[in-house]
């Protein structure tokens, strides 16, 4: 179910090339139909205007031939107009223009009397210099195009106002319209494919050094975590890349932790292992005492634990190492006397002379169980190098910043040649009695709490010969804020 959900979502999520090409396109697109259908309004306004001219021009052109006689009410207007004065205004045959002539009472003068007689109003400003109106009728079924003017009409023997209304058929106003319309939209249409083309050289452009860098993390041999190279990358990429060159950093000691850890304990548990079947054959053969069988396996089973739990310590203090969670403080104190009287039955039984000096309050900021597991470790080592009824001390004080455990025993101390190898891990003194994981573990939880381990054979003061060991981890003091 997971896997689904993840391919899923892998599938609705959209490219980068994508979400560029559509976040560009779309509103150029949009613009540019926009634009289109503005410079089809404005050309057919235009269009419109340049008509409505001819329109006016052939109502004055009629107004020319009116006369009349008598006076307001009874005055009568007379008109001779050809229908050939009209067809100078009409182009390629394409449109027919009709006309009525009639007084301001609707009496008919001339004209086409089935025009329908002019009822509207002179706009209050109106686009001429002349009392002249424009509407959009019908006339014998088809549109049409009207031009109204009121002329007053004078002569030597009468005056009057004639309205003079000229229909013209709307075939070349859109034969013309559909011509821009093509234009335009050809026009636009190349402009179109102009910009789509240019957005997708450089969108292409653009998103190769994201292509490469995918390519070349593609091409990598498995576990190859070395940095990316920044040659030939956008500065708007460079973050990106230094972030995953930084998870790659973190990543590197992890995973050579994690290929060390698994190599040594493929073999080291190797050997333990091989004892304990060669131990239980031997006792399924009845080569010894069934007590002596089962005494020697257990203390086999008890190596085989101990280095396990040891391992899977170090392996931990690794991880927590690179975690980057604040611990909180710890009384040390505490955790030195519990780790001591878990210890007693081991030294009571060296009848060591112990002694142990952890009364004062020490604050140290770190996880409980690493400081548990470094005293444990640094305790347990020097009790068992420790000859029986020898002193043992424990001491834990503290200065200004620093915390100071201690711990003396009265061993062989380290040889030179153990002293080059000793925080090694599996680089035991005594093969048979440890695993080699204690010191390592220590100085991987000191170091990851930022504190200094030292191991110093404690000399004589006559003649100079090693009479102890001086165990001591330093760890930073815990200071609360603001103090």
């Amino acid at each position: 179910m997971p896997l689904r959900t993840s391919s899923s979502t892998a599938r609705t999520t959209w490219s980068l090339r994508r979400q560029l090409l559509v976040g560009i396109l779309v509103p150029v697109l949009a613009f540019i139909g926009f634009n289109t259908y503005s410079l089809y309004r404005e050309s057919l306004q235009t269009l419109h205007t340049a008509y409505d001219r001819t329109l006016l021009a052939s109502a004055k052109s009629i107004s020319e031939q009116l006369d009349v006689h008598g006076y307001d009410q009874q005055a009568q207007l007379r008109a001779t107009v050809p229908y050939s004065a009209l067809e100078i205004f009409e182009a390629d045959n394409q449109s027919r223009m009709y006309y009525r002539v009639s007084s301001l009472d609707g009496a008919l003068v001339s004209g086409f009397p089935d025009l329908p007689m002019w009822r509207g109003r002179i706009p209050a400003r109106p686009p001429y210099s002349a009392l002249v109106d424009f509407y959009d009728a019908s006339f014998r079924g088809e549109p049409v195009r009207v031009a109204v003017l009121l002329q007053p009409v004078a002569s030597a023997t009468g005056r009057s106002m004639a309205v003079i209304q000229v229909a013209e058929t709307l075939q070349l106003r859109q034969t013309l319209a559909l011509h821009l319309l093509r234009d335009t939209l050809w026009r636009q249409a190349l402009l179109v494919a102009l910009v789509v083309l240019t957005v997708l050289v450089v969108v292409q452009r653009v998103t190769r050094p994201v292509r490469r860098i995918s390519d070349a993390i593609e091409q990598r041999p498995q576990g190859d975590l070395s940095p990316l190279q920044p040659s030939a990358v956008p500065r708007e990429l460079q973050p990106l890349l230094n972030a995953t060159n930084q998870v790659m950093d973190r990543l590197r000691p992890l995973l050579a932790h994690q290929k060390r850890f698994v190599r040594d304990a493929s073999h080291q548990l190797r050997t333990p292992l091989a004892v304990l079947k060669t131990q239980v054959q031997s006792a399924r053969r009845g080569d010894m005492p069934p007590e002596q069988a089962l005494a020697e396996i257990e203390a086999t089973v008890d190596r085989a634990t101990r280095l396990a739990n040891q391992m899977l310590a170090l392996a931990k203090v690794e991880q927590l190492r690179q975690q980057a969670e604040a611990p909180t403080p710890q009384p040390w104190e505490q955790i030195v006397r519990d780790v001591a009287l878990d210890l007693a039955p081991l030294v009571a039984d060296k009848g060591l002379d112990f002694e142990l000096q952890a009364d004062q309050p020490v604050q140290v900021t770190a996880p409980e169980w690493m400081l548990r597991e470094l005293t444990r470790n640094l305790l347990h080592n020097a009790i068992r190098h420790a000859p029986p009824g020898t002193p043992l001390q424990v001491r834990l004080t503290h200065s200004a910043s620093d915390a100071l455990l201690c711990i003396a025993d009265s061993g062989p101390g380290i040889s030179p040649e153990l002293e080059r190898r000793l925080f090694q891990p599996f680089a035991a003194g005594d093969r048979h009695s440890g695993s080699g994981l204690g010191l390592a573990i220590c100085r991987e939880i000191v170091q990851a709490l930022h504190g200094e381990l030292r191991l110093t054979n404690r000399l004589h003061a006559t003649h100079g010969s090693v009479v102890g060991l001086d165990a001591m981890a330093q760890l930073p003091l815990y200071h609360p804020a603001g103090r």
